[in-house]
């Protein structure tokens, strides 16, 4: 595995744990946001008020039919520069509530000072990747932990939007390119399914015409779908390369030798399910 896939999948669940943060979920409430409504909203308030079908542009592997319960509904109930600001005081007393005093640690400036070094090397770098782009607008925090929580934000959006490239490029739809991760043994399909609001029909059909074409048979890949996912990995780490690069080998190792311990804590916290894959094979947006 290389230091790029390696380092983002240390620094991925620091990024992942505000969607399920309950911090998060009452900071949402307050502002009248309910049900999927914080976790739409939230995400894509970086684009600002967009209307739904960006968001499922953007999201890619979301049923349009829940985007559209959610956008453009969030934005007559709050502007996205409240959701925004919402969203990191909620990331500041969730992180300051499952890590303690590591938050105003030596360790945790310096991390966070080389995954923004990281993040602010590609700052030019916006071309075809709107989620990203977007997310270079907003100001830096202050505190090192929110600084680390950003700086991971900004370059997962960066992988996203070309993993979704690579998806693109392969010919996979939303619901297919969740289909073929699921196929991998990664997360459970039935979580998938139910999360990214497809129904049983949907996800069936997703299955058959990957059958036609090759890639499953029995639910799990075959040959080919196994040539054609890894492709897929190795096409959005490519793409993703430039950050990491950037910050080099050494520095990655070391991000990665101080982030590890907090990124597993903070999923054992907050995602169970998820822990016992940290810094393996964390959650990812297909």
């Amino acid at each position: 595995m290389t230091w790029v896939r390696r380092t983002w999948r240390t620094l991925e669940p620091l990024h992942g744990m505000i969607y399920f943060s309950p911090e998060a979920d009452a900071a949402y409430r307050q502002l009248g946001l309910t049900g999927r409504m914080g976790y739409f909203a939230s995400r894509a308030a970086a684009l600002g008020p967009v209307r739904a079908e960006v968001v499922v542009a953007t999201f890619y592997n979301f049923n349009p039919q829940v985007v559209r319960k959610a956008i453009p509904a969030a934005w007559s109930l709050a502007s996205p520069a409240d959701i925004l600001d919402a969203r990191l005081n909620a990331v500041d007393t969730t992180l300051r509530r499952v890590l303690g005093d590591t938050v105003d640690s030596s360790e945790m400036s310096h991390a966070a000072a080389l995954a923004r070094g990281a993040a602010q090397a590609i700052s030019g770098e916006l071309s075809g990747r709107p989620l990203y782009a977007a997310h270079t607008a907003l100001s830096w925090p202050t505190a090192p932990h929110v600084v680390l929580w950003h700086a991971a934000t900004l370059l997962r959006e960066f992988r996203g939007d070309g993993h979704l490239a690579a998806l693109l490029a392969a010919g996979l739809t939303g619901i297919e390119a969740l289909v073929t991760h699921a196929a991998t043994g990664a997360v459970p399909a039935e979580t998938l399914r139910v999360t990214r609001g497809w129904t049983e029909a949907d996800w069936a059909a997703a299955e058959s015409g990957l059958e036609d074409r090759g890639w499953l048979r029995d639910g799990s890949l075959t040959d080919q779908g196994r040539r054609e996912r890894e492709a897929i990995e190795e096409a959005t780490d490519r793409m993703g390369t430039a950050p990491y690069a950037a910050l080099g080998d050494d520095r990655c190792q070391e991000l990665c030798s101080l982030v590890r311990p907090w990124s597993k804590h903070v999923a054992a916290e907050l995602m169970p399910w998820a822990a016992a894959r940290t810094s393996r094979d964390t959650p990812r947006t297909d």
